[in-house]
């Protein structure tokens, strides 16, 4: 690698659930340092084709998309078998995607956990699994799991997220110790509220009620982030890029907590 040329110049990324929010960002920030991107999601061709090409434009690499359903097993082989052939190899594997049901456990419907079993633990299990012999014959491979405060945080009507959050937090470890020798890395990022599309709506629904957006803001974040305010996509990006880095090829098998002081308080 030449000192002007981008850290992971030439290695490709696969991110899940990465057309909007925090997965778009975390897709931008591996962008810029040189990685072809294999964004993912649930959205026709045409819903993507502009963010695609912002992509490519602004960092000059290699941006494809994959829609595949991560809720199935085939979906996860599909998805990554053509990732795998896009740029031959995937090499940064960054397993964000994630659904959520609000309900109490005795009104959770039975699907709506499968699901999230499916989407938020055993896509990442699959996706995992598929990447490693690639990344062992390659001498090399970076693995982040995106957790949240609530993997390690109870909280009420949220027991499909707050299971499939802590149950990461395990795999990535077991992951770093299989790894070790490998020249492959595994972690976890775990971010607290983050200001993405889903937080905006849930923030105008408080708004309704006839409070500003910075009382909204309070409100929402009251008891939980100490600084006070949300935390930027780009900042999470940047967390998963320096895991991705040379300088942290003796960091596995951790969790990187970007939550404004949440887990210290």
């Amino acid at each position: 690698m030449s000192p002007s040329q981008p850290a992971l110049a030439g290695k490709c990324a696969l991110v899940t659930g990465s057309t909007a929010g925090l997965g778009y960002a975390i897709a931008e920030g591996l962008a810029g340092q040189g990685c072809n991107v294999i964004l993912h999601g649930l959205d026709s061709e045409d819903a993507v084709a502009a963010a695609r090409r912002t992509l490519q434009d602004a960092h000059d690499v290699k941006v494809a998309y994959v829609r595949a359903d991560l809720s199935t097993d085939q979906g996860a082989s599909q998805l990554f078998g053509v990732a795998d052939a896009a740029f031959g190899g995937v090499d940064v594997l960054v397993n964000n995607a994630v659904v959520r049901y609000f309900a109490p456990i005795d009104q959770f419907p039975v699907e709506a956990w499968h699901r999230a079993l499916a989407v938020n633990l055993s896509a990442a299990f699959h996706l995992v699994r598929l990447a490693l012999p690639g990344m062992r014959a390659r001498g090399w491979g970076r693995i982040v799991n995106m957790t949240s405060v609530y993997g390690e945080r109870g909280a009420i009507s949220r027991v499909d997220y707050v299971t499939t959050k802590s149950a990461l937090l395990g795999f990535t470890r077991a992951v770093a110790m299989e790894t070790l020798a490998d020249g492959i890395t595994c972690n976890a990022v775990s971010p607290g509220s983050v200001l993405t599309p889903g937080t905006a709506e849930r923030l105008q629904a408080i708004e309704a009620s006839g409070i500003d957006h910075e009382q909204a803001v309070r409100q929402f974040l009251a008891g939980k982030q100490p600084s006070g305010r949300f935390v930027r996509p780009e900042d999470v990006a940047a967390s998963v890029a320096f895991l991705c880095s040379p300088a942290a090829r003796d960091i596995t098998g951790a969790v990187l907590p970007v939550d404004g002081g949440w887990l210290a308080s």
